[in-house]
C-alpha cells in the first residue's frame, strides 16, 4: 500500500506506543493511516472512525484485505463521540478545515485529558486554529510543513500544556516552523508576499470605500508576513519569541484564516518541514528566499 507524502508524514509523527497502545484516526476515509500504523508496529490496536458510512465501508474493506480485523476496529460517528476515555493514547485528525477540527476538539472534552498526543493537520483557518488550541489548554510540541501536488500542508504534534505566543505572526505562520527556518514555509511566504504586492499594485489608484478597505487589509497582512521573515532571519527581538506559560498572547485583531491545503492560499497559511528542534542558526539568510530590492510595503 503506497501512501501519499502527506499521509506518510502524518504516520511518521505518531509516537511509538508498542503492542499495548491504541491510535484513533478521526475522519479515517480509506483507513490507510491506521493500517500503516499497525503494520509498522507503532501501535497494536487502532480505531478507524468516520461520520460517513461510505468511507467507513471502504476502510473496513481495506482493513479486511490486510488481515487486520482483530487489530483495527471501525466506528461510525461524529468526531470523537464514539471514543471512550482511556481507549486511545493518540488521536489523528487530518483532511478537514481548521474550524471543523476545532469543533471536534471542543466537543471531545470527555476524552481530551486522556490523550497524550494529537497529530493534527488542519487545511484552513490556521491562525484561528492555533489560537483555539491555546484556549483548549493544548500546545504545539512540533510542527512540520510540506508541499504535495501544488498544495501546502501543515502537520502538528499537539500535547497538553500552555502555548504562549507573543505575536500574531507566530499563530499565523507557526512558531515552530519559523524557529527552525523551514524551507517550505520560506517558499510559501515568498509566494504570499509576491501575491500581496501584485494585488496591492492593482488596487492603487482605485477609488471607493471597498478598494481602500481592502488595500488597508493587504498592508496589514504584509506587515505580519514581514515580521515572520524577520523572525526567520533572527532579526526579531527576543521578547517576540515563544514564551513560557505566562503572559497574554498576540494581536488577535490581525488574525487571518489562510488555507494551506489550497494551492492559492491567501493571507495566513500554515506549514511545516522535517522535524528539527528550535536550535537552527538564526543569523543566516532564510533558506529559499530570493533577495529583492525595494519591495517594502
Amino acid at each position: 500500500m503506497k501512501l501519499s507524502k502527506r499521509l506518510e508524514r502524518i504516520v511518521s509523527m505518531v509516537p511509538r506506543l508498542g503492542p499495548e497502545g491504541c491510535v484513533a484516526d478521526v475522519g479515517t476515509d480509506h483507513g490507510f493511516v491506521p493500517i500503516r500504523l499497525v503494520e509498522l508496529g507503532v501501535c497494536g490496536q487502532a480505531l478507524a472512525m468516520d461520520v460517513r458510512p461510505g468511507p467507513l465501508a471502504r476502510a473496513r474493506d481495506h482493513i479486511r484485505r490486510h488481515g487486520l480485523e482483530r487489530q483495527i476496529d471501525t466506528r461510525l460517528g461524529d468526531g470523537l463521540e464514539k471514543l471512550m476515555p482511556g481507549e486511545a493514547q493518540v488521536v489523528v485528525i487530518a483532511g478537514m478545515g481548521g474550524e471543523l477540527m476545532l469543533r471536534i476538539l471542543e466537543e471531545g472534552s470527555h476524552v481530551r485529558r486522556k490523550i497524550s498526543h494529537w497529530i493534527l493537520s488542519p487545511q484552513s483557518e490556521l491562525s484561528q486554529f492555533r489560537h483555539g488550541l491555546e484556549g483548549l489548554g493544548l500546545c504545539i510540541r512540533e510542527e512540520e510543513m510540506l508541499q504535495e501536488d501544488g498544495k501546502y500542508y501543515t502537520i502538528m504534534d499537539v500535547v497538553p500544556g500552555a502555548m504562549d505566543y507573543k505575536r500574531e505572526y507566530q499563530y499565523r505562520y507557526g512558531d515552530r516552523l519559523i524557529q527552525k527556518r523551514s524551507p517550505v514555509l520560506a517558499e510559501y511566504l515568498e509566494r504570499e508576499m509576491s501575491q500581496n504586492r501584485r494585488i496591492r499594485a492593482g488596487l492603487e489608484g482605485q477609488t471607493g470605500e471597498g478598494a481602500a478597505r481592502r488595500l488597508g487589509e493587504l498592508v496589514q497582512e504584509y506587515q505580519v508576513m514581514e515580521e515572520a521573515w524577520a523572525a526567520m532571519e533572527g532579526k526579531q527581538k527576543d521578547s517576540d519569541a515563544m514564551g513560557g506559560s505566562s503572559g497574554k498572547t498576540g494581536d488577535a485583531s490581525s488574525r487571518g484564516s489562510g488555507k494551506t491545503g489550497d494551492a492559492s492560499g491567501r493571507g495566513s497559511g500554515k506549514t511545516g518541514d522535517a522535524r528539527a528542534g528550535n536550535s537552527g542558526k538564526t543569523g543566516d539568510p532564510v533558506p529559499g528566499r530570493k533577495q529583492e530590492a525595494g519591495k517594502g510595503v
